[in-house]
């Protein structure tokens, strides 16, 4: 076996693993990235940018309706060709992979392709198309995502029972869906094959959709997709799924749009779901999407060697945040296989991955403030969320403590009437118009563009009084967030509290 010394050794190519070895290597560390699939890891070829391609289709497809709907513009839609999406889907893909790609490659960064185990704080044994042995002389750095997680008894199988990983690349468009688990992912794929006419039901096991996020994101949000036509089960368990054939052919072996076809029936599934007051419910459909989250990978990857354990949910969690470094010294650990408060979003593990190859390059480096992170999720409408809920805010305040809260509908806009497809944005703050603002959660079209503002805002401490000074463009659905800081500042225009 060949052996190979470098300054870096990163494990897995995805978002956290290539944006450290850029960063390293541009730092001019020699850097080896192993990667045992593909650069890019899932949000590039399974995650974030095939999805939100799709969903852009989605967009436009909702966005005939409307405009035949709403404005008299005599639109229909004849179809969806579905090998023509997927191909533009693929092409996105491709380029973006193309790009990492020759980044690393301009950046000097060797590339092995392989899976590698450890056999010590710093070495490690490659396996696969290019078996060698790697040797780092400053440190290691972990970066191997996750998979989506699986449920005892309901084994995917790429067709009638799929995982946010296999979704978008299961056969055809199906004509009915069950989505378990109402968390992000769940959420944008409910919306997507709404989108595309599918007759959706949406299960989650929380109270409510989006349990993480604000309670007011989650009542507008749960609002905005049943008015969409979407059943929305909270508070509800999937008791039992089994997969089987209807006798009836289905609308695309008829011609229709895009399925398997071919057949004189078609393959479904068939869910028993307990509803929070007990009852039980039968749904017969085409797919069943598991999205009940996503587990670390770290199966062969040796970390007893370098002296490691994994927590009980898989995670790895280092001994100092600061650095992102394990409690073995030199080895670090970006991405998915942290715990909370990282939050496996692949801007986090962007930034996580900077702070790590800066601390291996001896640099000073600001740890990730995770309460900075923008969440969004891409669905129609979108959510956008950056700090504190306001039950996280009330709760930081204690006993006695007193928090600020303001909340406006976008349709209080001229520009969100213009949109009309309701949302709101709120803010919470501490209490005066020089009292920090703690969060921002929005509900709407395009709030997922309209949320780095106030990721600023809550990353830099500002007030209320500190946004209010700054004038916002009109029309445009950004002076909601003016408006509502305006207001708290005590100076409100158009909305008195």
């Amino acid at each position: 076996m060949s052996e190979n010394t470098s300054d870096v050794i990163v494990i897995g190519g995805g978002t956290g693993g290539y944006s450290t070895a850029l960063r390293a290597a541009h730092l001019g560390l020699g850097v080896t990235l192993v990667e045992r699939d593909v650069i890019g890891g899932t949000c590039l070829h399974r995650g974030c940018i095939p999805s939100k391609a799709m969903l852009h289709a989605a967009e436009l497809v909702d966005g005939v309706a409307e405009a035949r709907e709403r404005w008299g513009v005599k639109a229909t839609l004849d179809g969806v060709d579905w090998a023509a999406l997927t191909a533009t889907r693929d092409g996105i893909v491709a380029r973006n992979h193309r790009g990492v790609e020759e980044q690393l490659a301009r950046a000097g960064v060797r590339v092995v392709h392989g899976s590698a185990e450890l056999t010590g704080p710093r070495s490690v044994r490659v396996s696969g198309a290019e078996p060698g042995v790697l040797r780092a002389r400053r440190g290691l750095v972990l970066a191997t995502g996750s998979r989506p997680r699986t449920l005892p008894g309901l084994e995917p199988d790429g067709r009638t029972v799929v995982t946010s990983d296999d979704a978008l690349f299961a056969p055809g468009l199906p004509h009915s869906v069950l989505v378990l688990g109402g968390g992000a992912i769940g959420v944008e794929y409910a919306s997507f094959h709404r989108s595309m006419g599918a007759e959706v039901t949406l299960v989650e096991a929380a109270e409510r959709l989006l349990p993480l996020e604000d309670e007011d994101v989650s009542r507008h949000l749960t609002r905005a997709l049943k008015k969409r036509g979407i059943t929305v089960l909270t508070g509800a368990r999937l008791l039992d799924a089994q997969t089987g054939e209807s006798g009836k052919g289905s609308e695309s072996d008829r011609g229709g749009r895009g399925g398997r076809g071919g057949r004189g029936g078609r393959e479904t599934v068939t869910a028993t779901v307990r509803s929070a007051r007990g009852g039980e419910a039968t749904y017969t459909v085409e797919r069943l999407l598991v999205a009940v989250g996503r587990v670390p990978v770290t199966d062969g990857l040796g970390l007893a060697a370098a002296g490691l354990a994994t927590d009980a949910r898989g995670h790895l969690a280092p001994a100092d945040w600061s650095r992102l470094e394990t409690a073995a010294g030199g080895v670090h650990v970006v991405g998915d296989l942290l715990p909370p408060p990282s939050l496996g979003l692949a801007h986090a593990s962007f930034a996580e991955g900077l702070s790590a190859a800066e601390t291996l390059a001896g640099r000073a480096s600001r740890p990730v403030d995770y309460t900075a992170v923008p969440r969004v999720t891409y669905s129609g409408p979108q959510t956008a969320s950056v700090g504190l809920t306001e039950a996280e805010a009330r709760a930081a305040a204690g006993p006695g403590g007193e928090v600020s809260v303001n909340l406006m509908p976008l349709t209080a806009t001229a520009k969100g009437m213009v949109h009309g497809r309701g949302g709101m944005v709120k803010a919470v703050a501490e209490p005066g118009e020089q009292g920090r603002v703690l969060g921002v959660h929005m509900v709407g079209p395009h709030v997922s563009e309209l949320i780095s503002e106030s990721q600023l805002t809550v990353a830099w401490d500002a007030s209320p009084g500190d946004v209010a000074r700054h004038i916002h463009a009109h029309p445009t659905l950004s002076e909601a967030v003016g408006e509502l800081h305006l207001t708290l500042a005590g100076r409100g225009l158009h909305q008195h509290t």
